[in-house]
Parts: C-alpha cells; structure tokens; sequence
C-alpha cells in the first residue's frame, strides 16, 4: 500500500509531465544555466568607498605652480569631471597612461568636460587600469553628468575590468577623445 505522501508525489509529478515536456524542462534548465554564467560579466561595484572618501583629502602630491584646474594630480583638474576612482597620476602612471604593470580595459566610460584655459568642451574617455590591486593613493569622485545605472556606459561608478583583461582594479585614466562642437 502507497503512503499518503507517495500518491501526493506521484499525483504532482504526473500532473507536472502532463503539463510540460522534456524539451521546455531542458530549456528552462539551459536558460538559468546561461544566466548564471553571464552574471560574471556584469559591472559590480567597486569596493572602498567609505575607506576612499577618508583618503579622498589626501589628494596627492600639489605641483603650487599649476591652478588646481590644470594639475593632473589633483582631483580638481579639468579632465577629471566625470571619474570616480584612484587617479593613475598618483599611482605611478599618468593621468593618460596606466601605471606599469597594469592594462587599460578595452571598454569605458564617457564624460564632457569644460577646459577653463579655453573655454571648450570636450568629450573625455575614462578607462580602468586593471591587472594589480587598487593603488589606494589619491582618490577622486566627481559625478558631474553621470546618469543611472541603465545607462552603464555613463557610469563611473562601477570596475570597468572586464572584456578581456584581469578583473582587479588598481587606477583610472581619462582620454581625450574630441572637442564638443
């Protein structure tokens, strides 16, 4: 004689297998696989944040001959209005080239900065440095025209380090693509 719980098992599985297929059981089992490997490749966020905000005063090594607007090591300077990160300047790169040791990640984020000294805006690419662990030397966190996270290709607060280059974050730099017409 069947127990009460073997014939609600076998009532629940045979009315399940009458109400699907092999093939749709297979492809929703295809489908959460394919979801769950994707989740690697998402932009996450970076890690630090109230850590940074405390050395954000550090700021790095002032050069008293330069405005603060034109110093590419300082988080005031013109280019850097839409960055969020540890500035590769401070890092031992520059604030256009990666620090030795690290790669730039082939994709980015975009901002439009106004240079003061001539009054033109221009249209600035920042790129994630990656391959070493974060520099943790003058941060910076401007938000000028960010926009929400649905628009990703306009955030600057997420690790850019995916598409092919190690996923550790370690400084950001900024590229000057064209001038705003």
């Amino acid at each position: 004689m069947n127990s009460w719980f073997d014939r609600l098992f076998e009532s629940s599985a045979r009315r399940m297998a009458s109400r699907s297929s092999r093939r749709s059981f297979i492809g929703k089992v295809a489908t959460v696989i394919a979801g769950a490997a994707a989740v690697p490749l998402l932009p996450v966020m970076r890690g630090g944040r109230a850590e940074a905000d405390a050395l954000k005063a550090a700021g790095g090594e002032r050069n008293s001959d330069l405005p603060a607007w034109n110093d590419p090591k300082v988080c005031d300077y013109w280019a850097y209005c839409a960055t969020d990160g540890w500035l590769c300047s401070g890092c031992g790169g520059s604030a256009s080239k990666c620090a030795p040791g690290t790669e730039a990640s082939p994709v980015s984020w975009i901002g439009t900065c106004k240079n003061p000294g001539d009054g033109k805006s221009y249209v600035i690419s920042y790129n994630d440095c990656c391959g070493k662990s974060q520099c943790q030397s003058s941060y910076c966190s401007r938000n000028e025209g960010e926009t929400p996270r649905y628009r990703p290709q306009r955030s600057n607060a997420i690790t850019w380090c995916y598409g092919g280059v190690s996923s550790t974050y370690h400084c950001t730099v900024s590229r000057l693509m064209s001038v705003v017409e």
